[in-house]
């Protein structure tokens, strides 16, 4: 019998109890999902090494079940990757015939080294929300997206907040953002601010040669002729559709989001 004092020690885990590290392959649509293990889900005593090791003995056991050259998408959850862990990944990869192509995270610091390494990125919000907000209440606020880079052909920058870009997007470039998209520098790809249904939200560039511009719903495609000199610019919504106009005059409507500029804009 025990006294009231004493306690029996806790007994350690089986190791059937202990936690997996497991990486998933998933082939869909023509594309891998690659899966990585959630931080709650690997083991605290694995580090990368063991992830790097389960992951090359997968891509040799799978090579066989997709054809060369296919794409694939890092689901790489809230897991920290640098540069050189994601380089490694690539070359994993590229030894049995598939090649990166996008990094999804919930990491920021992922999402920039994903990004500045060439790759499209979505970034997501570490949390799912449980319930569906009550219609007319306040957006979740989601940390800005900041990447110091070119936003090359076939990228594609995807994020639940406000997106900034010190670089030029060229055209073949899309990003996608919940909030607004900000370029310090030349927009001439796709850019799609207040995704879904945000109409609220701004694009802003140094120079306005988009591609295509949408914001919430609304879509508006670069004139045929350009202006005879660029100067930053801001788009945004009105009941007429969308409208681009002087930076500069923002300073008198701020983010001209209800009174449109007479004069100053130019209709897309």
């Amino acid at each position: 019998m025990l006294s009231a004092q004493e306690k029996p020690e806790p007994t350690p885990p089986t190791p059937s109890e202990q936690p997996k590290l497991q990486i998933r392959l998933k082939n869909e649509d023509g594309v891998v999902k690659l899966i990585l293990p959630t931080e709650s889900e690997t083991p605290a005593s694995a580090g990368w090494n063991e992830l790097w090791e389960q992951l090359q003995q997968r891509l040799q056991a799978g090579k066989r079940f997709w054809q060369p050259l296919t794409g694939v998408h890092l689901i790489a959850h809230d897991r920290l990757l640098d540069a050189r862990q994601l380089q490694g990944i690539a070359d994993a990869l590229a030894d049995v015939s598939l090649k990166l192509q996008l990094v999804a995270t919930s990491r920021r610091q992922t999402a920039v080294a994903a990004a500045t390494a060439g790759y499209s990125v979505t970034q997501q919000s570490a949390i799912a929300p449980l319930l569906v907000p009550a219609e007319g209440a306040p957006p979740q606020i989601v940390d800005p997206l900041y990447l110091q880079m070119t936003v090359r052909s076939g990228m594609d920058i995807r994020h639940e907040g406000t997106v900034v870009i010190v670089g030029d997007v060229n055209p073949g470039g899309e990003i996608f953002a919940a909030g607004d998209i900000i370029v310090w520098g030349r927009l001439r790809g796709i850019a799609h601010a207040g995704y879904p249904n945000n109409p609220q939200c701004l694009i802003m560039a140094l120079q306005m040669e988009p591609t295509q511009l949408r914001i919430a719903d609304r879509v508006a495609r670069a004139p045929e002729t350009p202006p005879p000199q660029f100067e930053p610019e801001i788009a945004y919504v009105t009941p007429q559709g969308i409208r681009i106009a002087r930076a500069i005059d923002a300073k008198t409507t701020p983010y001209l989001r209800e009174l449109a500029l007479p004069g100053s804009q130019r209709t897309e």
